[in-house]
């Protein structure tokens, strides 16, 4: 029986039926159910472990941040000294210097936020009708109204109206679909757009070349704001020794949204990075952005991100996510040849998706999967996604590949 937890994105009669997959503990990349099986953590949890499980430099970190202070109001002149600390941190590390840090609770506060910051701005610009935000088929942005809106995930909006006027969708892989929308509709009405480096629910699918140049330049071109959501990419994810794509491919964004591997998950934290052309007009005086979170900035979580980074840092982590660009792409390009899956999706970042032949069996090869050892999840149309912790190691990726080759054949 499922109990009384009422689980996200679920068929809640069938996981009453069959009783939920408990996980009770985890160690590197691998993760153990309540019975005491062990699987290799296909997943990093959801793209966020990027550490890897069972760090206790992090626990230790959070324990006494919390025994000093846990947390207080981040409205108005009031902060913690740590998430003082933390934003100086990240600005250091921020593809646009001198950006500003905006701390929220996750990647959907970070969207949604990035997403009213976008019409404010104009309208501190005197141009109030720029308020058009502009997503892409097959995007995901979070669940919060904004996000949900400017996705490209038709499911994720049955059922509740009209989110949010003035969103509108080009399509994922077309950089001249952004042109003609700019064009048709104008772009003083337009705000801003919001582009995945890799598309990440919607089913991992890495950019086509020359893609997130062409988008930017169109954004600069007609005064648009480039929104670039590393929600997933963001923290060493996306691979060439960089911690964002938007460094690694020189995006200049107006305004970046983060999360996931800020903490790697071991505490729930977001942050938006500003770029100081967005902030000036909130920086000259008298002029309040109405918005925030009671647990933005949360002095605990600030410890943690703050111990996750100096992880990172310290083993390298940042190059081990290269290494799994390269093991992922070696380890399971041959996977191609089996009847099930008709794609291999890889070859950017520590992010791999393998596609099946037929979508509809996604559900079923994640059970199957579970009895093989592996513990995953299936994005988009029958996507196994593959995004392990960067501590995995080349030994484990071979043996993560010989499990889904086992489970799929």
């Amino acid at each position: 029986m499922a109990g009384s937890l009422w689980h996200g994105f679920a068929d809640m009669g069938a996981v009453e039926s069959t009783g939920p997959f408990v996980v009770a503990r985890g160690s590197g990349a691998r993760i153990w159910d309540s019975e005491g099986r062990e699987y290799l953590d296909a997943t990093a949890g959801l793209w966020f472990t990027n550490i890897g499980h069972g760090r206790t430099e992090v626990a230790q970190a959070v324990a006494a941040q919390l025994g000093r202070l846990a947390h207080y109001s981040g409205f108005g002149d009031i902060t913690a000294d740590v998430t003082a600390e933390l934003a100086d941190r990240l600005a250091a590390i921020a593809p646009v210097p001198d950006s500003k840090i905006f701390f929220t609770s996750g990647g959907s506060d970070s969207v949604d936020s990035a997403a009213k910051l976008a019409r404010r701005y104009w309208h501190e610009m005197g141009k109030p009708d720029k308020r058009i935000i502009v997503g892409r088929t097959k995007a995901y942005h979070g669940m919060h109204v904004a996000g949900t809106a400017l996705a490209g995930i038709p499911g994720n909006r049955e059922g509740y109206g009209v989110l949010m006027p003035d969103a509108e969708s080009v399509e994922w892989d077309n950089a001249k679909s952004l042109l003609g929308l700019i064009e048709r509709l104008g772009a003083d009405r337009i705000a801003a757009f919001f582009c995945e480096p890799i598309i990440g629910a919607g089913g991992i699918y890495l950019p086509p070349d020359g893609y997130l140049d062409e988008v930017r330049q169109i954004c600069r071109d007609h005064d648009v704001l480039f929104v670039v959501d590393e929600v997933v990419t963001g923290f060493g994810r996306i691979g060439g020794d960089s911690w964002f794509a938007s460094g690694r491919f020189d995006l200049q964004p107006d305004m970046m949204t983060t999360a996931k591997g800020l903490t790697s998950g071991y505490v729930p934290m977001g942050a938006v990075f500003i770029s100081p052309r967005v902030a000036e007009p909130f920086y000259g005086g008298g002029v309040w952005w109405r918005h925030g979170y009671t647990y933005g900035g949360h002095a605990g979580a600030a410890a943690a991100a703050m111990a996750n980074l100096d992880i990172i840092e310290r083993e390298g982590l940042l190059a081990e996510a290269t290494r799994l660009e390269s093991d992922l792409a070696q380890a399971l390009s041959p996977l191609v040849e089996l009847d099930a899956v008709s794609e291999v999706r890889t070859g950017l970042g520590a992010v791999s998706a393998v596609q099946l032949a037929d979508p509809t069996q996604g559900p079923a090869a994640v059970a199957r999967l579970r009895e093989h050892g592996v513990s995953g999840r299936a994005a988009g149309q029958g996507a196994l996604q593959i995004s392990p912790a960067f501590v995995m190691t080349t030994a484990e990726v071979n043996e993560l590949a010989q499990r889904l080759h086992a489970g799929l054949s």
